[in-house]
């Protein structure tokens, strides 16, 4: 299954929003990703795709920073009640979540906050194996977010991820060679994450356009 980042603005690419409603079968959701957050106040260009989506069935969460746990609460919270209100979302994907024990309490509060406005999918992204704690805080944990050269080189997993369903671990890899984007989308699934996207793109935004791995496109 794929989670898709989709950091580029409607207006920009339509064409790649639209392309989302097709294949939804094959996805576990889209991250919705405004400014940041959900912005100042509604964009209007996000609302027929967030719409669209929802009524294909795909999971729409809206972005939502923790930064490792030093936002304010307030903060936290108003984004996704922001999210909710404007655009429907029915989950929330809390990236720079914090990854050790200590940032436990904050994250279990702003669970709490967005599983009692109705939340029904919380993905977290601490980009890294996290305390195992955090996994009964979440549906959906991302234990590695990076560079496709670290995924080869660096990477490892506790034993504790090794006892975990695939569907409940995602990996997003970007900077992935054309040439090996076959291997780059077997992998996560050889390394126990049933949830993924790779990507070819490179930092400052590897998720400003559609994942090759699409059904219709061959990698």
């Amino acid at each position: 299954m794929l989670l898709v980042p989709l950091y580029v603005h409607p207006a920009e690419d339509p064409v790649a929003w639209r392309r989302l409603t097709e294949v939804a079968d094959d996805l576990y959701g889209v991250v919705l990703n405004v400014a940041d957050g959900p912005g100042a106040a509604p964009d209007q260009a996000f609302l027929e795709p967030a719409r669209a989506l929802r009524s294909a069935g795909v999971r729409v969460l809206g972005y939502v920073d923790l930064d490792y746990g030093a936002r304010p609460a307030a903060a936290v919270v108003r984004d996704i009640e922001c999210h909710r209100d404007w655009y429907g979302a029915d989950g929330f994907f809390l990236d720079r979540a914090p990854a050790d024990r200590t940032g436990l309490p904050f994250v279990r509060q702003v669970s709490r906050t967005a599983r009692r406005g109705g939340a029904t999918t919380l993905v977290l992204n601490p980009g890294v194996h996290p305390a195992p704690g955090y996994l009964r805080l979440a549906d959906l944990v991302v234990t590695f977010e990076g560079h496709w050269t670290t995924y080869v080189s660096a990477f490892t997993r506790p034993a504790w991820a090794d006892r975990q369903p695939p569907e409940r671990l995602c990996h997003l890899v970007y900077g992935v060679p054309e040439a090996l984007l076959a291997l780059a989308l077997r992998t996560p699934g050889e390394r126990g994450a049933g949830v993924c996207c790779v990507v070819e793109r490179e930092l400052p935004n590897p998720w400003a356009a559609l994942p090759p791995a699409l059904p219709g496109k061959t990698p």
